[in-house]
């Protein structure tokens, strides 16, 4: 069963996704909202799912995704998203994203981006 988050808790989400896109701003000041908006909310309603529907795991969502915008372009996120989707496949066309040594290290980039999000916002 699928349990739909009360209107008000979406309105919240949304408003707290926003106020946050136009500050996000890499280390290097570089713009980081090459994400769009929807891939920063789903990314948000997928870690919430996982983390809990608390005020506290949206905010560590939010960092998260900030995070990972900030060390990682969104075509990279995309591509790397991509491939995990397709290791997780079945067929001949599975096996060679489970085999391409460009593949492992798009995911890898990933990989560290998560990493580094976790440290930051999870601790």
């Amino acid at each position: 069963m699928i349990r739909r988050l009360p209107e008000a808790a979406c309105v919240a989400l949304a408003a707290a996704l926003f106020a946050a896109l136009p500050s996000a701003r890499a280390a290097d000041g570089a713009d980081v909202n090459d994400y769009p908006t929807v891939a920063r909310a789903d990314y948000v309603f997928t870690c919430m799912a996982a983390n809990g529907q608390t005020h506290q795991a949206l905010d560590r969502c939010s960092c998260s995704i900030d995070t990972i915008a900030s060390i990682l372009p969104y075509d990279r996120y995309v591509q790397a998203e991509t491939i995990l989707r397709m290791r997780n496949s079945i067929g001949q066309g599975a096996a060679t994203f489970r085999s391409t040594k460009e593949f492992d290290d798009t995911v890898a980039e990933l990989r560290r981006a998560q990493a580094e999000a976790e440290i930051l916002c999870f601790k």
